[in-house]
């Protein structure tokens, strides 16, 4: 019979507290009745609860709550809102970099990639990569347009026979 007092005796601040599961209050309330020292044990902890109980409530029963939230808003609205560079100042001390005096060398980091990259985004890529001339020459007989192109050197020469004759419209 011992070993089962022990073992309820262990669920007896859990049963208190209400925090057991249906089947370990079952077998709590089936041994209250029949063990003087757990009931005893459950009723030291009951007068132990009004002890504390009691005067805390009086306290709330005397205590002006609405004039102690005035007293809250008060200070809500006497503090001062910090500007932005203070609160910016205050997130870097939160999150350590000024501390550990990373910001400066990662600055400078972020400073000399943006002067490297800036040149080769901004540079002008030609769509023909090789230069290139096209003429074209008209006369009474002949019409010859040529070609030229850098590298490799290539030059195309044509040569139509007769003016070009516009179509008519009517």
């Amino acid at each position: 019979m011992k070993s089962r007092c022990s073992s309820i005796s262990e669920l007896l601040d859990k049963y208190f507290d209400q925090e057991v599961t249906p089947e370990e209050r079952s077998l709590v309330e089936d041994h209250l009745p029949s063990c003087p020292a757990c009931r005893s044990a459950l009723l030291s902890m009951e007068n132990l609860r009004n002890l504390i109980k009691s005067p805390v409530e009086e306290a709330v029963e005397r205590e002006n709550f609405p004039w102690v939230w005035e007293k809250i808003e008060r200070g809500i609205q006497q503090e001062e809102k910090p500007g932005l560079w203070e609160s910016l100042w205050s997130w870097l001390d939160m999150i350590s970099l000024r501390q550990k005096k990373i910001l400066i060398p990662a600055v400078a980091a972020v400073v000399i990639l943006i002067l490297i990259t800036a040149p080769l985004l901004y540079e002008k890529i030609s769509s023909y990569p090789d230069l290139s001339v096209v003429e074209y020459v008209e006369s009474d007989t002949y019409n010859v347009m040529i070609y030229e192109r850098e590298a490799p050197r290539v030059t195309v020469i044509w040569l139509f026979e007769g003016p070009e004759e516009e179509p008519l419209t009517s």
